[in-house]
């Protein structure tokens, strides 16, 4: 009975906790990070303020806690398709549309989580983006080891497989960039095989 009750009130806590990061989020989005202060939070999340502060220090910790979620949310995701086992060019595939997938339904996260890891303007104690090149990082060691794979079986060329992860990120992340400027005329999802195709078989002709 005890631990149901722990349940329960463990359940609560993170309801209240999310609903808190979805308030902060549409805030953070719409006025920048500065703009914002504890009490529009606590006033659109529908909670006293007193209450935000028993979870969150100040700003930055509510910030930094709701960025480093998504970002473990992100990564897990990511990790969880270069896990898949199977042909090494289904999976890079996968992995690409994927990334649009999981990124498509939480776009204002993407843009606070893009604008940190590219060197953010929000002036935030260190350490945030260390711990978010370290998820990063995992997932490159997951897509070089992919394509070691795939290199091994002869399916890519003999190239540095970290470089070709590098590579692949970086064509995907350009790809996002445009979706993100403007959803409608650059659609991510539409240009998964585009993407997939400039990648394996290079822009020259032959």
């Amino acid at each position: 009975m005890g631990d149901k009750r722990v349940s329960r009130r463990e359940k609560e806590k993170q309801r209240q906790r999310n609903e808190m990061f979805a308030a902060a989020l549409e805030l953070f989005s719409k006025k920048g990070f500065h703009n914002v202060s504890m009490h529009e939070i606590a006033g659109r999340a529908d909670f006293a303020i007193g209450t935000v502060y028993k979870f969150f220090k100040n700003k930055e910790d509510l910030y930094k806690s709701m960025l480093m979620e998504k970002a473990q949310e992100f990564h897990r995701a990511l990790k969880a398709v270069l896990d898949t086992k199977g042909d090494p060019l289904t999976v890079l595939r996968n992995y690409v549309a994927a990334k649009g997938a999981i990124f498509a339904e939480n776009v204002e996260s993407v843009r606070l989580y893009y604008a940190e890891t590219q060197g953010a303007s929000y002036n935030l104690k260190a350490g945030l983006d260390r711990d978010i090149q370290s998820l990063y990082d995992e997932v490159l060691e997951k897509l070089t080891s992919l394509f070691r794979t795939g290199i091994r079986k002869r399916l890519f060329r003999k190239l540095d497989p970290y470089y070709m992860a590098v590579a692949l990120e970086g064509l995907t992340n350009s790809f996002l960039f445009c979706w993100m400027e403007d959803t409608e005329a650059h659609p991510y999802e539409k240009n998964v095989s585009l993407m997939t195709d400039m990648f394996l078989e290079g822009v020259a002709t032959k």
